[in-house]
């Protein structure tokens, strides 16, 4: 008997206790304030999306780039942010800062990547000291039209004091000024560059003075996913470099039937020239070499001459003007430089056929840089619009500055 009774002690003693765990668990479930959270904190742990805020949201498609990414959490603190930009088959880390008050995330960057999915893991604690996680990705708008900017110099290029960069591109742009403050164009020594806009689809820029001799200058292309029209994005994120050498200017005188080429500040040679004939005069006004060729084809139907012209062997051309102006050798007329006009508006100097570098053609070929000043004086034509070839050293500093879209 006093076996059967201590069994039936020892088994309503862990009646009792069972029945105790049972009324706590009821309890805790019941006013939520007997279990202990995560890290020991009261109450059920929160869910995640209630703590941490993302924006955009998780899963979202097309984002444009132009949306913020944002991380926030209104009651309580960030611990830890990570963000990762996947795009073209490569991960890349995403900085950016934690808000003084310990609440927000936001980017360094000013706009998302185009084409990219982003990965953000967040750990933060609400205002009860209690811990969340939260593991979401989005991808962004992939464009279907880009744009791209053709760059004048060529990179690593040794040009001339004349030379203006000068950016073509292949869509039409409508929001200049996004694409002009995407472009950067810098001088070591420093010197003050300005762009200037000639229509939608292309954008010079130029010091005040000609480049100094010897100046390094650098253009940045910060145009990836810039919007330059509505759907129309940039593609390039890329870096040119050139150098400017010597100074060379050359001064032309329809008049005079001359050229005076001044290396540097000081005369090099005076050389004969021929010049656009009366009905077809060379423009005045300051060109700069464009590119250089040592042997071209010239038709004038290409130019708006009809069939006037069409010589396949021209020596020692170097290009001035996009409407066909150039400095080039002459061979089928020996006797005009020096004595009379006879071109379609080039300017000419003496050369035999084939070219060669004995001539006053083939001596300045080989001492020209592409970036040359070529400036043309005394003609009865009209000054060079600034935007055939590089003109715009034929504007005022104040008006290059007024072709600006960021005021």
């Amino acid at each position: 008997m006093r076996h059967v009774q201590g069994r039936a002690r020892r088994t309503g003693a862990a009646l009792a206790a069972a029945l105790t765990w049972a009324t706590l668990l009821a309890g805790c479930s019941s006013g939520g304030s007997g279990l202990l959270g995560l890290d020991g904190a009261p109450g059920r742990p929160p869910a995640a999306e209630d703590v941490i805020h993302v924006t955009p949201g998780d899963d979202s498609k097309a984002v444009r780039p132009d949306q913020r990414l944002r991380i926030e959490v209104p009651d309580g603190r960030l611990q830890k942010v990570t963000v990762v930009r996947s795009q073209d088959a490569q991960d890349s880390p995403v900085p950016g800062h934690i808000g003084d008050d310990g609440r927000t995330w936001q980017p360094d960057e000013d706009r998302l990547a185009l084409a990219a999915t982003y990965t953000v893991d967040v750990v933060a604690r609400d205002a009860d000291g209690r811990r969340a996680a939260r593991h979401t990705t989005f991808t962004t708008l992939v464009p279907g039209r880009r744009f791209i900017g053709y760059v004048t110099p060529e990179n690593r290029a040794v040009v001339g004091t004349g030379m203006i960069v000068s950016l073509g591109f292949s869509r039409p742009i409508t929001d200049r000024a996004a694409v002009e403050r995407a472009v950067r164009v810098s001088a070591q020594p420093p010197v003050e560059i300005r762009p200037h806009w000639f229509g939608d689809s292309r954008l010079d820029f130029r010091p005040e003075q000609y480049w100094k001799p010897g100046t390094e200058v650098t253009v940045d292309l910060n145009l990836r996913d810039v919007q330059g029209a509505p759907g129309v994005y940039g593609l390039q994120d890329k870096t040119f470099a050139f150098t400017v050498g010597r100074s060379q200017i050359s001064v032309v005188d329809a008049v005079r039937h001359t050229m005076r080429v001044r290396r540097d500040g000081r005369l090099l040679a005076t050389v004969p020239i021929t010049a656009g004939a009366p009905e077809n005069p060379t423009y005045n006004g300051k060109m700069v070499v464009m590119a250089m060729l040592a042997v071209t084809r010239m038709n004038g139907r290409t130019v708006g001459f009809g069939g006037e012209y069409d010589i396949p062997d021209v020596p020692h051309a170097m290009k001035l003007t996009d409407s066909g102006t150039f400095v080039h050798g002459n061979y089928w007329s020996p006797d005009a430089p020096g004595h009379v006009n006879v071109s379609h508006g080039c300017v000419g100097l003496r050369d035999v056929k084939g070219g060669s570098s004995a001539t006053p053609a083939g001596w300045f070929f080989d001492r020209s840089l592409v970036g040359d000043v070529i400036d043309v004086v005394g003609s009865t034509e009209k000054t060079v619009a600034p935007d055939n070839g590089l003109g715009g050293w034929n504007m005022t500093w104040e008006e290059w500055k007024a072709g600006s879209a960021v005021k």
